[in-house]
């Protein structure tokens, strides 16, 4: 599901690391990150708290790396959430599985999504769904950044059927009672977590 999604085609002519402001048909702003000459560069943040990444984090993730040239991966350092992991691990945790995409970076951020996003010349905040009882929230945080900025838009995906019920709070729950949570994390997260728990017993 796009939620009003207009992506204007800008063509690049300077190799620069600075970000491209131009104009899209409703006279909004509209930011492509330049990378390479004459290249058309689309970038998008996946903002989130990854407390810490599950494998519905990571489908989300492969579906949008098919769709964007760029996508940042935003670890949230301000959060109304109590984190069991710190934000350089939650960074680690993200980077050890996304090694291998040449196009996908992690980076941590703090105050408004939609500031960073900005920042980084991104056109596009990614947010998965898993069910109806996300989309009430996800579309109020989608209007209320389409009213702070404009010239960035929300792209939704869902996540595929059997990622819909995997949340980090259910999977820390799950690991702290000892459960095998092998089928919902990365390897490393799943050995990050049994330590976690370990050491509070």
């Amino acid at each position: 599901m796009i939620y009003n999604c207009n992506l204007s085609v800008i063509y690049c002519r300077k190799i620069s690391f600075q970000s491209e402001l131009s104009y899209n048909g409703d006279g909004h702003h509209l930011n492509l990150y330049r990378l390479e000459e004459n290249k058309i560069v689309r970038t998008a943040v996946y903002p989130g708290t990854f407390d810490p990444v599950t494998n519905g984090h990571l489908d989300i993730l492969h579906r949008a790396v098919a769709l964007f040239d760029r996508v940042i991966i935003a670890v949230a350092s301000d959060s109304n959430k109590d984190t069991l992991f710190s934000l350089a691990e939650r960074q680690e945790l993200l980077r050890d599985e996304v090694k291998d995409f040449k196009n996908v970076e992690v980076s941590s951020f703090s105050g408004l999504t939609v500031d960073f996003a900005r920042q980084c010349g991104a056109v596009v905040l990614i947010r998965g769904l898993r069910a109806m009882t996300d989309f009430e929230y996800e579309f109020q945080l989608a209007l209320m950044n389409k009213k702070l900025a404009p010239d960035i838009e929300t792209v939704f995906l869902m996540t595929k059927s059997e990622y819909s019920f995997i949340s980090s709070s259910a999977i820390k729950w799950a690991a702290s009672l000892k459960g095998s949570i092998k089928e919902f994390v990365p390897s490393n997260v799943e050995k990050a977590l049994i330590q976690k728990y370990n050491r509070y017993d």
